[in-house]
């Protein structure tokens, strides 16, 4: 399980803060506009009609800098600060057995800000503040002084790195949530905010809690406001989908039987209660490689990982590279590459070093920078594109492409990555991307993973 900072590391200014809590969770789902309304016709089809499938592949808690250290042409650095003192990264393979602290309360460390605003004017120099699990608990002495300080061997990273290569890297890619939790992002991937949420329920993912899981939420002033309970009814790209007629599923590990608590849609009430569980949210999501070799794939796809094939810290696995490329093959051997357009991102930062502030658009955002790839027969080859993106980006070239409104202010306000791609021209033969395992030992041999994913 992920390592929790208790509320009491809030600095005391930002406590002190009392501006009041910002916005009301989302009640029941609005009304969609229809397809002749006016919000709908000023969208365009970004793809010019080549893009009929959008899969998104999310991966977990890593900075850009940890994870694609040394990448050609990418902003990355070879050490960090700890206030003025200089810290040298130094590797550390993905098969840690300890996490990092990366709650609310962690940003706000490593940022050590100077602005009046809590979170802006980052010296991005307090990493080493983070609490780091090796050495406490029974877990194994901590690899070097300053483990948060560090970067993923480039042996354990070759198929990211080659799709990279062959596509686009974006290196300007930041959370939408200004916090550094799983649930939170899961849920701007899918609706483009979190209802004013922050870190982690108190137990599980959604709507199997019954009402009884709480969160607590962020002010416009950047402090904790009231808690509140889980299991929503907000809009959601699915919703929009369902109403243009569009298919969707979202891929997601099985968990005592209840979707997996990576599985964002648990926390939506009318899809967790209605049609849409049954049909569009599919476990495990090992059948994506099935759906997909007998001529399946929804118009939007969403996968997350199992804990082992997930890159986050304390799995005791690195077989994450191998998981996403085995995903890109088979939609690269299929009839779908053509027509498809891949996103790969990691939903938070983990704790790990990064040296880019992030940029303040609001009460809520942006969080630290992530890695994303961009991968399409019509992406760019060997773009490394500095556009600043965030969760909202994903979301708009969606909405762009199949002429959906927007849900949020994330997407309102994120720049589309169309231009990463180039719809002139045709689209390039699919080269398969090497890893350690392929689709065949991901579906047959890997035992099933039931651990507990992290909370954060």
């Amino acid at each position: 399980m992920g390592i929790s900072a208790p509320l009491r590391l809030l600095p005391v200014a930002i406590v002190a803060l009392a501006l009041g809590a910002c916005g009301a969770r989302g009640g029941a789902v609005s009304a969609l506009p229809s397809i002749s309304d006016p919000l709908l016709q000023m969208h365009r089809d970004v793809s010019n009609g080549k893009i009929k499938h959008v899969v998104i592949i999310v991966q977990e808690n890593r900075s850009f800098n940890n994870l694609f250290y040394g990448f050609p042409g990418a902003h990355t650095v070879s050490y960090g600060y700890s206030g003025k003192k200089k810290i040298a990264l130094k590797p550390i393979g993905l098969d840690t057995t300890w996490d990092i602290d990366h709650s609310f309360a962690g940003f706000l460390a490593a940022c050590d800000g100077t602005g009046s605003y809590p979170g802006t004017g980052c010296k991005m120099d307090g990493f080493d503040k983070e609490y780091a699990g090796c050495g406490h608990r029974g877990e194994p002495k901590c690899p070097h002084a300053n483990p948060t300080y560090s970067y993923v061997p480039h042996n354990e990273t070759k198929p990211y790195f080659a799709l990279g290569k062959q596509y686009v890297l974006a290196d300007e890619m930041y959370a939408s949530n200004v916090d550094a939790s799983s649930f939170i992002s899961h849920q701007y991937i899918i609706a483009g905010q979190a209802d004013s949420a922050v870190n982690y329920p108190t137990g599980f993912w959604g709507c199997v809690g019954e009402g009884s899981d709480f969160i607590s939420t962020i002010t416009k002033a950047r402090e904790y406001g009231p808690t509140i309970p889980i299991c929503w009814d907000d809009k959601t790209l699915g919703d929009e989908l369902d109403k243009a007629k569009l298919t969707w599923a979202y891929y997601a590990p099985i968990w005592y039987g209840d979707g997996g608590i990576w599985s964002a849609y648990q926390n939506i009430k009318h899809i967790y209660f209605g049609p849409d569980w049954k049909t569009d949210v599919i476990s495990p999501q090992t059948n994506f490689f099935d759906d997909v070799k007998h001529g399946k794939l929804r118009a939007v796809t969403w996968i997350t990982p199992t804990w082992e094939n997930s890159d986050h810290a304390g799995g005791a696995s690195k077989t994450g590279p191998s998981w996403v490329a085995s995903l890109v093959n088979a939609i690269g051997e299929s009839k779908f590459w053509n027509s498809t357009a891949i996103f790969i991102f990691w939903d938070d930062y983990g704790g790990w070093y990064d040296p880019k502030p992030p940029p303040l658009v609001d009460y809520d955002g942006l969080g630290l920078r992530l890695p994303m790839l961009i991968v399409s027969p019509y992406a760019k080859q060997g773009l490394i594109d500095h556009t600043q993106y965030e969760h909202g980006s994903i979301l708009k070239f969606v909405e762009d492409t199949f002429g959906l409104g927007r849900l949020a202010q994330s997407d309102k306000r994120a720049t589309s990555p169309s231009a990463a791609f180039d719809f002139a021209k045709p689209p390039r033969k699919f080269t398969d991307i090497p890893s350690d395992h392929g689709i065949y030992w991901f579906r047959y041999v890997q035992p099933p993973d039931y651990h507990i994913p992290d909370a954060e």
